[in-house]
């Protein structure tokens, strides 16, 4: 955990700009899923730098890297075991370093991961707890309590775990008999910091200092609710629902506790040391947009994901109401809204949108629906339309800018996501959206490695109509399209303000700028305008615009269509 003084710092591109977070899009890169240079079936450093220049070339303007550190990869990363290094499987230290001064060469910035709530169970810390007595130093870094019952053989209260069942296990003590119990929000093999101790503060100040020496821009905070918990450890009052729905949590014990605001307090004092640029991005799912801007006040983080949003239906009710609340809530705190619609976590666009439930409140919305993918397809050119017209920034996760589905079908022995054991197979979890990348080629490993390796997890057979060459070559392809609404967003679309414009029921219709976004989501064809077409998700014949589908007008400075 310590870290020893950077020796090597890397710049920021070239004409730095420190407001660059406020309209940026940023491409979401999960390591072991997006290119495998040595051929061993796990992506790596090597091969993110090899494949910088599709992003380039794509238009966006930075990368959100998501955790390279060691780890046992019991979750998918996010099972620290040392957070200033970088897991053999990807590379070393050496090699990130390279991928940021080329990323900062090529114009992009660079946000990574800091997993802050927990480390894995094999971080020395951790098993230096093991090892000390009830009340050690060790142990208090840490969440350890005793249990309840007369033989302690009970969790100390009822809180829950993200991946199922009790967020509390149980020790063999050094002697070998039972001992305390352990708090973990997620895994069992993550076992929660305690955020009270003067140790765990220091450190993580060391562990930020480390990569803003190393160049990073940003830095974005996994599960940044979790931090904080009630000491007191009363029990939390669910509703009955034992599932994970911080959306719905008000006054929980164990997310969202008032006093987690000191820690980013502390952290934007250590960013500020580098200058204006350096930014903080939380991952806040909390009940209210007043909760979420707590996280985003000028001396906390400059931004948070937008997971209303992005889990909303496809409705169009609830995306107008969605976007309005989003960006009346953002006013009085002076922060860009942050749009998201896919990451590592959520089932892949072109499925999701494809179901009868197109919302995604939780793992298990939508499981087992069938999937239309032409629908979801449809759906997803337009609700790209729509995200890139908004102001703000934006992020799309790999593979979301080819319409890659969820895999539904892999075999049960190779899911490695712990929501699929915990939960005793019931919830398939986030494997089928981690599926590496598809780049060339007409048979797995489609180029994401060299020809014949295996990537970790299987792709599917007929993903070469996915491959970025594929679709590179194809002028209607959802790549093609993307492209191109990333140059225009670039080129005509500055500023916050957003005007609706009158349209019919079930149809979005605003003005950004000199730019119109209509979206159709009425279920009948609507007439477009005659100002000049920029850019439709799908074909427009006669003038019509047809059902799931968005364009983008060129529009007069009266503001009419």
């Amino acid at each position: 955990m310590m870290p020893t003084a950077a020796d090597g710092a890397h710049g920021e591109p070239s004409g730095g700009d420190a407001t660059w977070w406020r309209r940026s899009v940023i491409y979401q890169i999960y390591p072991r899923s997006f290119a495998d240079a040595n051929g061993d079936g796990d992506g790596d450093i090597a091969g993110m730098r090899r494949r910088l220049p599709y992003l380039v070339d794509l238009g966006v303007d930075g990368v959100w890297v998501s955790p390279w550190y060691p780890s046992p990869m019991a979750d998918g990363g996010y099972d620290v075991s040392d957070f200033t290094g970088i897991h053999p499987m990807f590379g070393t230290i050496a090699d990130a370093d390279a991928f940021i001064a080329d990323c900062h060469a090529a114009g992009l910035r660079v946000i990574i991961d800091v997993v802050p709530n927990h480390t894995s169970n094999e971080h020395p810390w951790f098993l230096e707890a093991l090892a000390a007595p009830p009340g050690s130093a060790a142990r208090d870094r840490f969440i350890f309590r005793d249990g309840q019952g007369l033989d302690g053989s009970e969790p100390p209260n009822n809180w829950i775990s993200c991946f199922c069942g009790s967020g509390w296990e149980r020790v063999v003590e050094a002697d070998g008999r039972p001992g305390q119990w352990y708090l973990h929000t997620f895994a069992v093999e993550q076992p929660d910091l305690n955020w009270r101790n003067a140790e765990v503060l220091s450190a993580f100040d060391d562990v930020l200092r480390f990569w803003f020496d190393r160049g990073v821009d940003g830095i974005r905070v996994d599960a940044a609710p979790a931090l904080a918990k009630d000491p007191l450890l009363p029990d939390a009052d669910y509703g009955g629902d034992l599932r994970f729905m911080t959306l719905d949590w008000v006054g929980n014990p164990h997310w969202d506790v008032d006093w987690v605001h000191d820690v980013f307090r502390r952290w934007r004092t250590v960013a500020d040391e580098y200058g204006p640029g350096k930014i903080f991005v939380a991952e806040a799912v909390v009940s209210s947009a007043q909760r979420l801007n707590a996280y985003i006040r000028a001396d906390e983080m400059n931004s948070a994901f937008n997971f209303p949003y992005m889990k909303g239906a496809w409705d169009p009710v609830a995306l107008r109401r969605v976007i309005d609340d989003t960006l009346d809530s953002l006013v009085d705190v002076g922060r860009p809204a942050t749009w998201v619609l896919g990451s590592h976590d959520e089932t892949r666009l072109a499925s999701r949108y494809g179901r009868a439930t197109t919302s995604s409140a939780h793992f298990l919305d939508g499981q087992g629906e069938s999937v239309d993918l032409d629908l979801g397809t449809r759906r997803v050119r337009a609700a790209f339309l729509v995200m890139l017209a908004l102001p703000g920034c934006a992020y799309i996760y790999q593979g979301d800018e080819l319409g890659l589905p969820q895999v539904d079908d892999l075999p049960d022995d190779v899911l490695q996501d712990p929501v699929f054991r915990r939960s005793n197979g019931e919830t398939r979890g986030r494997d089928g959206c981690r599926v590496p990348m598809p780049w060339e080629g007409g048979e797995p490993p489609f180029g994401f490695g060299p020809a014949g390796s295996s990537p970790w997890l299987p792709q599917p057979p007929d993903w070469g109509r996915y491959t970025v060459e594929s679709e590179l070559a194809d002028p209607d392809s959802l790549l093609t399209l993307l492209r191109s609404a990333l140059r225009l967003r670039a080129e005509l679309m500055d500023g916050d303000d957003l005007n609706w414009l009158d349209a019919p029921d079930g149809v979005l219709c605003f003005r950004r700028n000199d730019v119109v976004c209509i979206a159709n989501l009425s279920g009948e064809p609507q007439p477009l305008s005659d100002a000049a077409v920029l850019l439709t998700s799908a074909p427009a014949p006669d003038g019509l615009l047809p059902p799931d589908a968005a364009a983008w007008l060129r529009s007069g400075s009266n503001g009419r269509r």
